[in-house]
């Protein structure tokens, strides 16, 4: 029998981590699986054979995209090519919709079975990608509880794994107490855009914050990913600086977050730190969205909860004032910090059962 074979597309930082642990899971299983295909680090480390730099897959925006076509139109010829070449048991996609469902849409001839792990933000655009899924992808692995009922009725096959954040964050940090030592995290996400954008004004506010309160200010940052002293030295005065140990570390280690949209804001809330999200994109980008998107809030840990518990300050309300005025509002009011670690607390029973990538890897495992 010929070895299993699995082509993975996880474009982005938080896909890489998902999309690790499932496949270390198969390989526990499946002693003779090889991979290939898109990722980043995680996944290079467990074997795969990577078709691109993880550094180039990372983009975040409608113009950012644009920008890049050259490298997504070379890069979609040649992962075709490669799946036509090695014809691979089966096609894992992990969230990057914009890349993935194209590439789906050019594959669905060659008859290889479909899974897509981390469903795309459907429900945030319309529900306009439905369609497109139902034809094109046969088993939908969702993690988040709402997007099993979102798909019920649609005739896209899905099923709840769970979130993999439950296995992948450290026991001791979920739902932890605050510790109380002064600190607040700085989260400006993983991509370069996000940082260039987010890293100053999170800084500026860090800075007002720690005049005032006395307290110290830490960013979460990722090595080889962006400068982060350049713009950290011209705060060192108002006690900010940089830490490249592991992001949860920072997160567990202080009171209060600032963070970027995004799969952060869900592990701060697990780990049951009060937070103020915030969003910043280029000008085309925002207003492009702005017409497309249906859903009136942008924080995952907000939507997993079903309420806003958290503020959220998107594009100009994302100023260092308003940032300031979030975080003032924990420190000076202990009953609204209360309440909302209360309800933060409540998330990780929300994503249950803790072992999503275990029941991914089964299910995956039936296509093998």
């Amino acid at each position: 029998m010929a070895e299993p074979l699995l082509f993975i597309s996880a474009g982005d930082p938080s896909g890489d981590n998902a999309t690790s642990r499932l496949l270390a899971e198969l390989k526990a299983t499946h002693a003779t699986l090889r991979s290939f295909g898109l990722g980043g680090e995680r996944l290079k480390q467990l074997g795969q054979d990577q078709l691109a730099d993880r550094h180039d897959l990372a983009v975040l925006g409608f113009w950012e995209v644009v920008k890049k076509y050259t490298f997504f139109r070379n890069l979609m010829h040649r992962t075709i090519s490669e799946i036509e070449t090695r014809k691979p048991s089966c096609i894992l996609l992990v969230d990057y919709p914009g890349f993935n469902l194209r590439l789906a849409k050019r594959i669905r001839h060659l008859g290889i079975p479909i899974v897509y792990y981390v469903s795309p933000q459907v429900w945030a655009w319309g529900g306009k990608r439905v369609s497109q899924i139902r034809e094109l992808v046969d088993l939908m692995l969702v993690i988040l509880p709402f997007e099993k009922s979102f798909y019920e009725g649609t005739g896209v096959k899905a099923e709840f794994v769970g979130h993999y954040l439950l296995e992948d964050i450290p026991h001791s940090f979920i739902r932890s107490p605050l510790p109380g030592n002064n600190q607040i995290a700085l989260m400006p996400g993983s991509r370069h855009q996000e940082i260039e954008r987010m890293l100053e004004p999170m800084c500026q506010a860090g800075a007002m914050f720690n005049r005032q309160y006395g307290t110290k200010a830490v960013i979460a940052g990722l090595r080889g990913r962006f400068d982060y002293e350049a713009i950290a030295s011209k705060y060192a005065q108002d006690r900010i600086s940089v830490s490249y140990i592991d992001s949860r570390q920072v997160v567990y280690e202080s009171d209060l977050v600032v963070t970027a949209s995004g799969t952060a804001t869900l592990e701060t809330g697990i780990i049951g730190r009060p937070m103020v999200i915030v969003y910043k994109t280029g000008s085309i980008t925002y207003h492009i969205a702005r017409r497309l998107v249906r859903i009136d809030t942008i924080g995952l840990v907000n939507l997993v909860l079903g309420e806003k518990v958290v503020p959220e300050l998107i594009q100009h309300d994302a100023s260092p004032e308003r940032i300031y005025a979030e975080l003032a509002r924990f420190r000076d009011h202990a009953d609204y910090l209360c309440r909302v670690k209360a309800s933060l607390d409540t998330v990780p029973d929300t994503l249950v059962p803790p072992t999503g990538a275990k029941r991914a890897a089964e299910l995956i495992a039936n296509y093998l």
